[in-house]
Formats: structure tokens, sequence, C-alpha cells
């Protein structure tokens, strides 16, 4: 059974080379989009900074840590399955912790902010939680869970990003 899952991670190889490279890259843009408005991020409690911009930096490093895990050579899948556990665990108490749920409230955004910045990340860690349980289990659809967990991810981070630059550039000309 275990040289299933070893063939399984390596046909899996290309991907997670990939999608770890993409969350490293885009990591990196998100400091450059954040040093646009550097006086406006400092304004930490003015802004949500904590509910808005820290969680995309999160998404990104999620994709490059997961698909390092996934690339390690050898690693049991009971260890990967822990560790996403673990992970998933952490980043959903991570994003109670920002309470962006309340930065919502009370900024009254609309319904589309609202799923992009609460219901699909939170969304994506409970994928990743049943993915890593899938990795515990052996179970076939394990990989594809976190394959799908993964780019939901970055999509997010991009969409989220994107909305950070527009919001920075009008604050800027405010």
């Amino acid at each position: 059974m275990h040289e299933a899952w070893t063939h399984e991670l390596e046909a899996w190889h290309e991907f997670y080379l990939l999608i770890g490279t993409a969350g490293m890259t885009l990591t990196g843009l998100l400091f450059v989009v954040v040093s646009l408005g550097p006086r406006l991020v400092a304004k930490r409690h003015a802004t949500g900074v904590r509910a808005f911009v820290s969680p995309n930096a999160v998404y990104f490093t999620t994709t490059l840590v997961v698909s390092a895990v996934l690339m390690v050579p050898a690693l049991p899948t009971p260890v990967i399955g822990a560790l996403l556990v673990i992970g998933s665990l952490g980043t959903l108490a991570y994003i109670a912790y920002t309470k962006v749920h309340q930065q919502w409230r009370q900024s009254q955004l609309p319904v589309l902010d609202w799923i992009w910045f609460v219901a699909l990340p939170i969304a994506s860690y409970v994928l990743l939680l049943v993915a890593g349980i899938g990795f515990w289990r052996q179970a076939a659809l394990a990989m594809h869970g976190v394959a799908a967990a993964l780019v939901l991810l970055l999509v997010i981070g991009i969409r989220n990003a994107w909305d950070l630059v527009i919001w920075i550039s009008q604050e800027e000309h405010k």
C-alpha cells in the first residue's frame, strides 16, 4: 500500500512544484502591493490589516508549505495527514483570531467580499482538513482534495490582493 501512495505522490510532483512556486511568487508580490500604501497599512486598527492583508500572505504561504511537504521524499502518509490536519486547524483558529467576520460586519462590506474574505478561505481549510484525514485513511481522493484546496487558496489570495490594490489606490487619492 505504501508503494501505491509513493507512486501517487510522484505523479503529482509537477503540480505541487508549480503550485508551491506560485505561492512563493505571489507572497513576494503581496509585499510589493503592501508597499504601495505603507501609511495605510501602518494604521493597523484603522484599516483592518490583520483581517484583510495578513490572511492573503497566509493563503499563499499555505500553498508553498503544503506543496513542500508533499514533495518530501518518503514522508509517510500518516505524517502528511497529521501535518495537514494540524495546519488546517491552526489556520482556522488564525482566521477566527483575525476577526475578519467582525471587520466585515463593522464596515458593512458587500456579501461578495464576505464570500471571498470569509466563506471561501474557511471552505478551503476545511477541505484541507478533510484531505488530511483522507491521508490518514489513505483515501484515493485525498490528493485531489489537497489540490483543489490549494488552487482555491491561490485564487482567493489573487482576488483579495487585487481588491486590496484597488482599495489602497483609492485611499491614497483621498
